[in-house]
C-alpha cells in the first residue's frame, strides 16, 4: 500500500475529532464535512463537532475481509445515526457480532485502523462500540 501521508492529515482533524457539517439553510447534519449540503445543495455549511453518540441503525457482518483487514474477520460494519443526526459508516468494536442489534446503543472511540506495512506508520481513526445507557 502507497503512503499517503498528506491525505492522512488532512483527513485527522475529522477522523479524530469526528469533525462533520451543517446545513444553515435546511438542518441537514453530515459526516463528513462537505462544503455543499446533500440535501438540498446549499453551500452555507458550517463545521459540527460530533457527539460521537448514537444508535446502530444498519449492519452487515465481514466473514471474507479485503487484504489488510483479515485479522479483524468477522467483524461488524455497521451506519451509526449520530444524536446530531448525521449518518457515519464505520466498524464496530469491542462487541461479539451476534449481540450487534438496530437501535443498539454506541459511542465513539479511537482505535488503529491499518498499518502501512509492517514497518510503516499506523493509522488510527474512529470506530464505535456498545455504550451503556446512562
Amino acid at each position: 500500500m502507497a503512503l499517503q501521508l498528506p491525505r492522512e492529515w488532512r483527513w485527522r482533524q475529522e477522523r479524530y475529532r469526528l469533525i462533520g457539517g451543517r446545513c444553515r439553510r435546511c438542518g441537514q447534519a453530515f459526516f463528513p464535512h462537505r462544503e455543499i449540503c446533500p440535501r438540498c445543495l446549499g453551500e452555507d455549511v458550517a463545521k459540527e463537532q460530533f457527539s460521537g453518540r448514537g444508535r446502530v441503525y444498519s449492519y452487515a457482518t465481514v466473514y471474507k475481509a479485503p487484504v489488510g483487514f483479515e485479522e479483524y474477520v468477522p467483524y461488524v460494519v455497521a451506519l451509526v445515526q449520530l444524536e446530531e443526526g448525521a449518518l457515519v459508516a464505520a466498524q464496530l468494536t469491542d462487541v461479539d457480532p451476534t449481540e450487534v442489534q438496530i437501535g443498539m446503543p454506541v459511542e465513539c472511540v479511537l482505535r488503529r485502523w491499518r498499518t502501512n506495512g509492517p514497518d510503516g506508520n499506523i493509522i488510527y481513526g474512529y470506530k464505535f462500540r456498545p455504550r451503556l445507557e446512562s
